[in-house]
């Protein structure tokens, strides 16, 4: 029925045939059976040929009304993808641990907001079990962990390459022979310490300390029982945390010795009552990636924030 709006507008529009078909660059006879056809198809005229100018039919009024509901839905969906497109419109929802979403998300929204101002970022945080939950239902669009999702269910781009110190109340004395072995708050925020010119610590020369950890099933609770594991021992657990930024602030009022990633520690005033250590052992690296559903449509905003990152 509206194959052929476009002519019948320009008909209407024009109140002449012949000067809405030099307009539309057809012949005048093509336009007058375009027209013809569609009065066929709706089964009543649309214009009263009988008066000049040309006039509508009470039908043919009913038709353009419709016409130019149809143009203005077109004009807007037009408008909403060149918003989408170009970024001046959109969403993005991101999940990410607390760790993440404390220290390494706010750098990568700012610089990402200075550029698309316009674009509504919202993040939640939650755990590795709440967050795949929540990606494989399409309530988030990305996901930032450091914990490894599977490949056939979600994509990754690599964000950074995650290291786990070990965090030791100051007052020990034991620190006395360790010297070599310490690192400088400096060196962990230039990443310096990753050289080979500084050492790992020998694990299990605090095999007799109080350890505070991360709550059972936790990745760096795992890893770290695992690296005590390696060093031939048990850890002495006297308290246990949910978030690592609590762990960090229960070791330094030298409660207990804890494991923490070098991201917070870089990220955080240095605790002038905690000496750190560089930890051997594949446990105590990880890789950080942000995931998103395999097979999901990536929207502009998504590929952007990937590609600013």
């Amino acid at each position: 029925m509206f194959t052929a709006k476009k002519y019948i507008y320009e008909v209407y529009r024009e109140k002449s045939f012949s000067k809405a078909a030099q307009n539309l660059y057809i012949s005048q006879p093509s336009l007058s059976a375009r027209i013809k056809k569609a009065e066929e198809t709706i089964g009543f005229p649309i214009f009263d040929r009988s008066t000049s100018p040309l006039q509508l039919t009470e039908v043919g009024e009913v038709y353009i009304k419709a016409v130019e509901e149809i143009f203005r839905i077109e004009q807007q969906v037009e408008n909403q993808i060149h918003s989408l497109t170009t970024l001046k419109t959109g969403h993005l929802s991101i999940g990410a641990s607390n760790l993440f979403a404390a220290y390494a998300l706010p750098p990568l929204i700012t610089r990402f907001k200075q550029r698309y101002p316009d674009v509504q970022i919202r993040v939640t945080e939650g755990n590795t079990a709440q967050l795949e939950k929540m990606l494989s239902s399409n309530s988030l669009d990305l996901v930032i962990d450091n914990y490894h999702y599977d490949s056939v269910l979600y994509n990754k781009e690599f964000y950074c390459r995650e290291n786990i110190l070990f965090a030791v109340p100051k007052h020990f004395q034991i620190h006395k022979e360790l010297t070599k072995y310490q690192l400088s708050y400096e060196s962990i925020q230039n990443k310096s310490y990753l050289s080979d010119t500084y050492p790992e610590v020998p694990l299990e020369v605090f095999a007799d300390f109080p350890f505070i950890m991360l709550a059972s099933g936790n990745d760096t609770r795992i890893r770290g029982e695992r690296l005590c594991q390696e060093a031939g021992f048990r850890p002495n657990i006297v308290l246990e945390l949910n978030q690592q930024s609590t762990a960090y602030m229960a070791a330094s009022t030298q409660l207990g010795a804890t494991f923490i990633s070098d991201i917070l520690v870089s990220q955080l005033p240095s605790f002038e009552n905690l000496v750190y250590y560089k930890l051997k052992g594949e446990s105590a690296k990880r890789n950080v990636f942000f995931y998103y559903k395999n097979h999901k449509y990536k929207t502009r905003a998504m590929e952007e924030f990937l590609f600013m990152m």
